[in-house]
């Protein structure tokens, strides 16, 4: 009877620890199957990443042969043309006004950096994240008369959108994070002098301890608008003549 007794007791245990090991293996598979498989994806996407702005660089480059190309059809024909000429001028005026023309000239470069970590109440409490500032100093520069504005290279145009996205913000379709560095072209004195009255978006900015740089500069350049409006349902309205 002692014997049965003893036969079973260590079957029971044999059975708890075979159980034990089970789900130690299973519980070992899991976690070494989780760190490879991520780390397999991590380099595919990584590699993938450096295909898609690889391809990107070469559509941009052929963008800008062919846009050069454009430039010389269209100047092709202004010699002793003053018609042309005239349209010409027009037409540039025009993608000027629209955004489609890369600019220079003097103006003001604004950056701003989120506060130190040890002066952050937490992980949202970035300028990403504080769209309305973004959109203050936009409103500021053209009350100040600026001619021409970009976010992070994004042109601003009346088409631009920022959208929060996160962790970051996406400006005319393209994501962009912290810092945010904002170009303007205009009057120099009077941009900066805008943005930096007392009580003003900069001085509010330094108030919630952003870091924050703002200067002058004689040669700002700002970017054209990358993206094609396309009117489907929008159409000029035809003037009667009386």
């Amino acid at each position: 009877m002692k014997k049965t007794r003893d036969m079973l007791a260590l079957s029971l245990v044999s059975i708890f620890l075979g159980l034990i090991l089970s789900i130690q293996f299973k519980t070992i598979s899991k976690t070494v199957g989780e760190g490879v498989l991520p780390t397999q994806r991590a380099q595919q996407l990584a590699s993938e990443l450096k295909k898609a702005q690889s391809e990107k660089e070469t559509q941009a480059n052929r963008i800008t042969e062919l846009e050069n190309k454009i430039k010389q059809y269209e100047k092709g024909g202004l010699e002793n043309n003053t018609y042309a000429e005239n349209l010409y001028n027009d037409a540039m005026k025009y993608r000027t006004l629209a955004g489609y023309v890369d600019l220079e000239g003097p103006g003001i470069i604004l950056e701003i950096n989120d506060p130190p970590a040890d002066l952050q109440f937490g992980d949202e409490y970035s300028i990403v994240s504080d769209l309305d500032a973004i959109l203050q100093i936009v409103s500021v520069l053209n009350a100040a008369d600026a001619e021409a504005i970009s976010i992070n290279d994004q042109r601003y145009t009346a088409f631009t959108e920022i959208v929060k996205a996160g962790n970051h913000i996406e400006i005319n379709g393209v994501s962009t994070s912290s810092p945010i560095i904002i170009k303007a072209i205009g009057d120099p004195s009077i941009l900066e002098s805008a943005l930096a009255i007392k009580g003003g978006i900069v001085w509010q900015l330094r108030n919630y301890d952003y870091i924050v740089h703002l200067t002058q500069d004689q040669n700002v350049q700002i970017p054209k608008y990358r993206k094609i409006k396309e009117f489907i349902y929008a159409k000029p309205v035809e003037e009667s003549i009386n």
